[in-house]
């Protein structure tokens, strides 16, 4: 039986780095990204992890070490970031049959079975990444998930050198102990802050520690799962790979305003917006909604008047329209809606999915008008897919957004919008 051989591929610094590649100018400064709003600090550059900037500090508290270190703050510009992981994936898929895109910057690859040196095929994909999108990547090996993660985190770290590779496999026993045992207990995959307080309260403080624990034993003291963790640790490999991301029992879609908004027309708006985005990744993996909870929201912070509510109501039939929806989620505005307030935040969550092979039709539903909704709504989304985002919508949604989320120093989108593609 072949030894397993799972890769973990991560890009360093994803925001920070997809920046960079179109903005050379960026490299070797202090960089951050902003949330929606441009919020908080929610991907930093190196430089700014070396200054000791955290993830989540609000931007408006870091004004003034901004101006000291000269530290550029950018808006989040996720179109640009999807577009670029979709390259990398692409890359790394041409390696071996088997991948799991983990999120928008990791991506497991098994490498069991693939002839060649494993180190040489980390090293070759890490050099096609760079050399056809410009973003540097990290690749930990090991014989299970846990223990990938790990050598990726070495390899990240520079535990043992510099070459962006660390592969566990080949690893003499003594020098894989020895670098376990410089790695915290906290910085095991799917260890958090709790846990890594309690196992460090029983002396476990590395992950070397960790990986000498009897699995039962510590099946009693915390979890089947930490159990699992365990066993990964000792090169067990209990969590396969997953080449199919499962569909979303729920689908949310909702924004924090630019500014405050009190006018009943504006939240519409914005809540056809909403509505539209959840129903169109409703359409993507084929399911049909059963339920619509909408809600509003103002400030939980300042001296103004507060007020929150919001309503589920279960549809006639489940449906993928959008037009249907948003018919529901105004009914459900005009009900939850109150004047005098600056609201803040609104927002849609579709519920109770079902695949289009699992929907329950009423007595009258999904007959002839079922028919001419699904060639609507596929004639909807082929337009946009062809034209962009938005090029064709419900006029419910509005044309000026002035409740639009700040996004006051966002990048171009280099790689899907024509006019932003940079000239020479």
């Amino acid at each position: 039986m072949l030894n397993r051989a799972i890769a973990l591929i991560d890009v360093n610094n994803f925001y920070a780095s997809c920046e960079r590649v179109f903005n050379p100018a960026l490299k070797g400064r202090v960089v951050v990204v902003l949330s929606n709003n441009d919020g908080c600090v929610v991907a930093r550059s190196a430089e700014a992890k070396a200054l000791g900037i955290k993830m989540g500090v609000p931007w408006f508290q870091l004004k003034e070490e901004a101006r000291r270190h000269k530290i550029v703050a950018l808006s989040s510009n996720y179109a640009l970031y999807a577009d670029m992981s979709n390259r990398v994936m692409q890359i790394i898929s041409q390696y071996a049959p088997t991948q799991e895109v983990y999120s928008i910057d990791e991506s497991f690859l098994d490498l069991t079975g693939i002839p060649g040196k494993h180190t040489g095929i980390a090293q070759d994909m890490r050099e096609r990444i760079r050399q056809w999108t410009g973003l540097p990547v990290c690749v930990g090996i090991g014989p299970s998930k846990t223990l990938a993660k790990l050598a990726n985190h070495t390899a990240k770290k520079k535990l043992l050198d510099e070459t962006g590779v660390c592969d566990f496999n080949v690893l003499p026993i003594d020098i894989l102990e020895a670098t376990m045992a410089r790695i915290e207990v906290g910085d095991i995959w799917g260890v958090g802050r709790k846990l890594s307080a309690r196992l460090v309260d029983l002396g476990i403080k590395t992950a070397l520690d960790l990986r000498q624990q009897d699995p039962e034993y510590m099946r009693q003291q915390f979890s089947v799962v930490m159990e699992k963790t365990v066993r990964e640790l000792q090169g067990h490999a209990c969590m396969e790979l997953e080449d199919l991301v499962p569909d979303k029992q729920q689908i949310i879609s909702s924004r924090s305003f630019g500014y405050p908004v009190t006018d009943h027309q504006s939240i519409a708006e914005a809540v056809s917006l909403y509505v539209s985005r959840a129903a169109e990744k409703l359409r993507a993996q084929q399911g049909y909604a059963g339920t619509l909870h909408a809600f509003i929201h103002t400030s939980p912070f300042g001296d103004g008047p507060k007020y929150s509510n919001s309503m589920t109501v279960p549809l006639p039939s489940p449906t993928d329209d959008t037009m249907q929806l948003i018919s529901v989620a105004l009914w459900i505005l005009k009900h939850i809606y109150k004047p005098g307030f600056r609201y803040q935040k609104a927002g849609v969550m579709l519920g109770e999915i079902v695949p289009a092979g699992g929907q329950q039709n009423d007595l009258f539903g999904f007959t002839v008008e079922a028919g001419k909704s699904a060639r609507l709504m596929a004639a909807l989304d082929a337009v946009n897919r062809k034209m962009g985002k938005g090029a064709l919508r419900s006029a419910a949604q509005g044309y000026q957004a002035p409740w639009a989320m700040k996004q006051g120093n966002k990048s171009p989108g280099y790689t899907t919008d024509w006019d932003s593609l940079i000239h020479t």
